[in-house]
């Protein structure tokens, strides 16, 4: 049933559809291969970032609990000395063996003194004694204390706040009041090098990945440890070490860049492999591409050639080298009359084989078995009905791309046609040779006449002498009359003769060959080209040499040859001088082509250029009442035997007409 006009362009949008879905698929996965392939590196450096700064962050935190806790250890010392100090408990020299244990214990310490309410120095750290100046600051915070009685720690000030080296001393104290009671005795003093605590507070592994600084409110540098060298900013912390009356900030500035996009070998090895991947991903849709186009166009081309090899009118079958055939198309089965899975994989004998010819279909098989192949041969197939059918194969070797033989591949031609055609050409060229022969006995027919005349003039005076003889008185003599009667007898022999000779000529019949002799064929039609020859005064002579080989061909046709070439040979002579009016017959043999050829040689006004190229053409003549088919005729006949009809200018003027026919076979001893 025929689609719809509505339904027929869905039809067609339909494998458009299914082929986008089918591309979308794999675009869609490669894309999402790529987004996780760009996301993932970006992914990890994400995190190996994120996990740099949390380690960033818990180890500043580990640190300011470090230095928080040395601090928390010396301010319970300095309490503890304080304690002693307003106890009164302790010698001079006792005080100092305390104060300088400090210094051992802490050495981020630089000295402990104590300050009285007066401003003299009530012990210390140093051995000598000196004298101690606190900054205007600490002594600010000496007052907050004792006013307070709490400890706090003087806010240090940096020396270079302009410069971002750090200081190299900066100074923070420590003030813990003296009261006795309500008696205030002064204040413990404990002196901390930045610097110093640095140095000491600070693991040396934590430096060496990290600067780390102490600063104070306004971000002044205090501090600074930097072992491996100055930060970069990237992964940064900041933590307040939350010491009383001071504002103290550890920072950490990490001296690891931002990790790399590739940051290392593995990654870098599932980068390139992903890109391989891709590319082998991308290599092989390529591919695919290519093959599904190649595939397409194979189906095309596949298509193409079927439909193409469907509508051939020529048979083709292809067999193996066993004989089996492997293919047929529908004009061979048409041929045939047999379906395709009744011939495909047959081996012989075949269906269509007729059997009185089985042998010769035998026999040419065997020959194709052994690599005898006729390329071109006639036969006939037989139909499941029993209708014969003449055919015309070709058989050729079947070979492969790489030159290798792998069967036999045949084209078989149905030529019922043209066995017709060519039966129905044979019979019109036999009735347009009878018609031939008629014209040219309607054209001779009144010189015909007046040779008959003459040897039915004879016969009837011989006759009428011998009755006279006869009525004389007396015996007869029959010395006399025999003449008369033998000339009679002649005479009527050779009417009889032109008699038979016209009959023979004009009769229908179908071809007969047999082995004639060229002299024997000129003289049956010798009266006949005389007569014409004596009416335009023309001497016909004749050159057959006596051992000149017979030729196989029907007699009256060469005949028919001989008498249309000669006649136009007498014609062309009309209006030439009468002593050039001279037809020859010359026939010859030639033994390296095994041919005997006849040449009709006339000295007549010869033939123009423009008529040659015309002269053996269908009804065309130079002849105001000829019918332009004698030429034509002719070279038919000849090439009906296997020869050929040609022509040539004379060089002592006119023309050469020759005939070549194949010389019939000598018998040979056993044959005869």
């Amino acid at each position: 049933m025929t689609p719809s006009p509505s339904t027929a362009p869905a039809a067609r949008r339909r494998p458009h559809s299914s082929t986008s879905l089918r591309w979308l698929l794999p675009i869609v996965l490669v894309l999402f291969f790529l987004a996780i392939l760009i996301w993932l590196p970006w992914q990890a450096r994400q995190m190996e970032s994120n996990e740099r700064q949390e380690q960033l962050i818990a180890d500043t935190l580990w640190v300011e609990q470090t230095i928080r806790f040395q601090l928390g250890r010396d301010e319970e010392s300095l309490r503890t000395l304080a304690l002693e100090i307003t106890s009164n408990n302790l010698t001079h020299k006792q005080l100092h063996d305390h104060m300088a244990r400090l210094l051992k214990n802490g050495h981020e310490l630089l000295r402990v003194v104590w300050i009285k309410p007066d401003g003299e120095l009530g012990g210390s750290s140093d051995p000598l004694g000196r004298p101690v100046s606190l900054s205007t600051a600490s002594k600010a915070t000496a007052d907050i204390t004792r006013k307070t009685r709490r400890a706090m720690y003087t806010q240090p000030e940096a020396q270079t706040p302009n410069e971002s080296a750090a200081p190299s001393a900066v100074l923070m104290d420590y003030h813990v009041p003296l009261f006795r009671g309500d008696e205030y005795l002064g204040s413990l003093v404990a002196t901390y090098q930045t610097s110093v605590m640095l140095e000491e507070m600070v693991p040396w592994w934590f430096a060496q990945d990290n600067q780390v600084t102490l600063v104070d409110r306004d971000d002044k540098v205090l501090a600074r440890r930097a072992a491996a060298g100055p930060g970069h900013g990237v992964y940064t912390h900041k933590r307040a070490l939350d010491l009383p009356g001071a504002s103290v900030t550890l920072v950490t500035d990490s001296v690891k860049s931002e990790p790399q996009l590739l940051p290392n070998l593995l990654v870098g090895s599932v980068i390139v492999l992903s890109l391989g991947l891709l590319w082998s991903l991308l290599a092989l849709w390529g591919h695919i591409s290519k093959r599904l186009a190649a595939e397409g166009a194979l189906r095309q081309q596949m298509t193409f050639r079927t439909a193409m090899e469907n509508s051939l009118v020529t048979g083709l079958r292809a067999r193996d080298l066993e004989g089996r055939i492997t293919y047929v198309n529908p004009a061979f089965c048409q041929i045939v009359g047999y379906p395709a899975e009744e011939i495909v994989g047959k081996l012989p004998p075949m269906p269509y084989w007729a059997p009185e010819a089985m042998a010769e279909y035998q026999t040419r098989f065997a020959n194709v078995l052994a690599g005898k192949v006729t390329p071109q041969f006639e036969t006939f197939f037989q139909r499941p009905d029993g209708e014969r059918v003449p055919v015309l194969i070709f058989e050729a070797p079947l070979v492969d791309n790489d030159g290798k033989q792998t069967g036999w591949m045949g084209s078989i031609l149905d030529i019922s046609d043209r066995k017709r055609i060519e039966e129905l050409n044979r019979q019109q060229q036999e009735k347009l040779q009878a018609s031939a022969r008629m014209a040219t006995m309607g054209e001779i027919a009144s010189m015909l006449a007046h040779e008959l005349n003459q040897p039915l003039a004879a016969i009837s005076s011989y006759t009428t002498g011998a009755l006279n003889v006869l009525d004389r008185d007396g015996p007869v003599d029959c010395n006399i009359l025999k003449p008369a009667l033998e000339q009679a007898g002649a005479q009527a022999q050779r009417a009889g003769q032109i008699i038979r000779s016209v009959h023979e000529f004009v009769k229908k019949r179908e071809p007969l060959r047999q082995e004639v002799a060229i002299g024997s064929l000129l003289e049956s039609i010798r009266a006949l080209i005389e007569l014409q020859a004596r009416q335009s005064y023309v001497s016909f002579r004749t050159e057959i040499p006596a051992d000149l080989p017979a030729v196989r061909a029907d007699r009256v046709m060469i005949e028919q040859v001989l008498l249309n070439l000669t006649r136009n040979g007498i014609e062309a002579m009309q209006h030439v001088q009468p002593q050039r009016r001279i037809l020859n017959v010359v026939a010859a043999y030639d033994e390296a082509t095994a041919q005997v050829s006849v040449a009709v040689i006339d000295q007549g006004h010869g033939i123009p250029e423009e008529v040659a190229q015309r002269l053996f053409s269908p009804f065309f003549s130079t002849k105001a009442e000829g019918m332009g088919m004698g030429l034509n005729i002719c070279r038919t006949a000849i090439e009906f035997h296997g020869g050929a009809l040609t022509f040539r200018a004379n060089p002592q003027g006119g023309t050469i007409f020759t005939f070549v026919l194949p010389a019939a076979p000598v018998a040979t001893a056993q044959e005869t």
